[in-house]
């Protein structure tokens, strides 16, 4: 395997062996892990609260603590991890994060969860992860590319080719909730800037749009579906808004990549046809006439994807797995 001159990954993945690995994602509410064999099947997991108000030390003792709990007696080849943040694919180091994982940014998480495991570990972003899992045993199996695209808390995005992800040169690659769009002007985003797709796409921001319109606090993507199901108007809108923007941005995005299926997952996604059908319908005007024919699929695996893949970095990735 090497790396070119675009940051991206090149060469194939194989199986190493028939062996075992342990998966982990690093959400910011919730930490799961899971011991995966060499199909991709869930063997065993365990998940614990995400204690990221307390910092790195909590965060990795908890980690470490449910690895031991799924890969005790296993003997693993290693341990793949998803993580919130912007993560350094090469060293396993935090380049930056969010508040919700407090003093994540700089946390060498390779070299700790390795030094408390005796394990070998990589770590990617948990976006990279989830889009790894859908190319191994999801919805885009057996695709040359895969466009995964995450829809939940932000927005994310991740470009699979070949079985190996496309990092970028500084680790950024997949941010799709910070590109600019113009249904989302004037409106600040979470990363300090203003009138990026996430600020009116993402699930919080819809939640957000939708108390603003109607004058009382909404909490939940949830809500704001039942509400548009009971006929509120206003409900509808929103949805529409959030997933008009959502589509077009990936359907520009299509044009960039080509890839040749695009998943789509998150929590936003279990808003059912009401989000999905606008989505898909904005996705597909932006479109070239070269890229009409693209798959786009709804995640097949769901949180599991994440696993499978986080574990399929120690699994497929022949010598850098070892």
């Amino acid at each position: 395997m090497s790396i070119d001159r675009s940051g991206a990954v090149v060469g194939s993945r194989c199986v190493v062996g028939s062996g075992r690995a342990v998966g982990v994602d690093i959400g910011g509410t919730k930490t799961i892990a899971a011991l995966v064999d060499g199909a991709g099947g869930v063997i065993q997991r365990a998940a614990a609260a995400t204690p990221g108000p307390d910092g790195p030390d909590a965060i990795l003792a908890t980690v470490c603590r449910l690895v031991h709990e799924v890969g005790d007696g296993a003997d693993p080849v290693g341990v793949g991890v998803g993580s919130a943040g912007v993560i350094d694919h090469r060293t396993g180091v935090v380049r930056s994060a969010t508040s919700v994982l407090r003093d994540w940014a700089g946390t060498p998480v390779r070299e700790r969860i390795s030094d408390a495991t005796g394990l070998p570990v990589r770590v990617v972003n948990d976006v990279h992860a989830h889009a790894l899992g859908e190319a191994w045993i999801g919805a885009a199996a057996g695709a040359h590319s895969l466009l995964m695209v995450a829809v939940g808390t932000g927005v994310g995005a991740s470009y699979v080719g070949g079985g190996e992800v496309m990092f970028g040169a500084h680790d950024v690659a997949g941010h799709l909730g910070h590109i600019p769009v113009a249904a989302a002007a004037g409106r600040p985003c979470v990363c300090g800037r203003v009138g990026h797709l996430e600020a009116v796409a993402a699930g919080p921001a819809l939640a957000a749009s939708y108390s603003a319109r109607v004058r009382r606090q909404v909490t939940t993507v949830q809500q704001l579906v039942a509400d548009a199901a009971a006929g509120s108007d206003i409900a509808r809108s929103v949805l529409d808004e959030g997933a008009q923007a959502l589509g077009a941005a990936v359907g520009g995005t299509v044009n960039l990549l080509d890839p040749q299926v695009v998943v789509i997952g998150g929590g936003v996604v279990g808003a059912g046809d009401a989000w999905w059908a606008p989505m898909e319908r904005a996705l597909r005007e932006q479109l070239l006439p070269a890229t009409v024919d693209v798959r786009v699929c709804r995640s097949r695996l769901g949180a599991d994807a994440a696993l499978a893949g986080a574990a399929s970095l120690m699994l497929l990735n022949g010598e850098e797995s070892r």
